[in-house]
């Protein structure tokens, strides 16, 4: 799959397989998001990749991410809180890893709806980090069609606004 294909076709996948992510998939994933440009190449990440069931259904308490419970991986994507950066460049990793999953016929969701203290407190989480996202990996069992989105000419501006 080219790489456009992989951005252009990728949805958020909340019904998994329960089938799990093969290790070479997994890691080309994680390396992906290793491999992401970061500001001053500060590289202020850590991931956690969570595949055991008791967590996960400890993770899916919220009302909007209960799918968490059915992934085969979720991994969660920390920064260090001291750097000004941080935030960006995990969102950065953890998009690499959204799209190389997606190339690889993974899906993905990402979970912004989680308490970041409880979070921090189940996986043992440092207070010199933050929690910056949560994201479901796993085959999928269904196939969400395109959503709407507006068209460049609405969002899109060339020199001024």
């Amino acid at each position: 799959m080219s790489l456009l294909n992989a951005i252009f076709r990728r949805r958020s996948i909340r019904l998994y397989e329960r089938e799990p992510i093969p290790d070479d998939v997994l890691r080309n994933i994680l390396e992906a998001g290793r491999l992401a440009p970061s500001a001053d190449n500060a590289q202020p990440w850590h991931f956690i990749v969570i595949t055991e069931p008791k967590i996960k259904e400890k993770l899916a308490r919220g009302r909007w991410n209960r799918f968490i419970k059915d992934s085969a991986v979720t991994i969660v994507g920390c920064g260090y809180a001291s750097n000004r950066w941080s935030t960006v460049d995990v969102a950065i990793a953890l998009e690499n890893m959204v799209i190389a999953a997606e190339a690889q016929g993974v899906g993905s969701c990402w979970v912004g709806d989680f308490e970041e203290e409880e979070v921090k407190e189940l996986l043992g989480i440092p207070d010199s980090l933050k929690v910056v996202a949560l994201i479901a990996f796993g085959y999928p069992a269904e196939k969400p069609g395109p959503s709407d989105k507006k068209s460049l000419e609405t969002i899109v501006h060339y020199n001024r606004f």
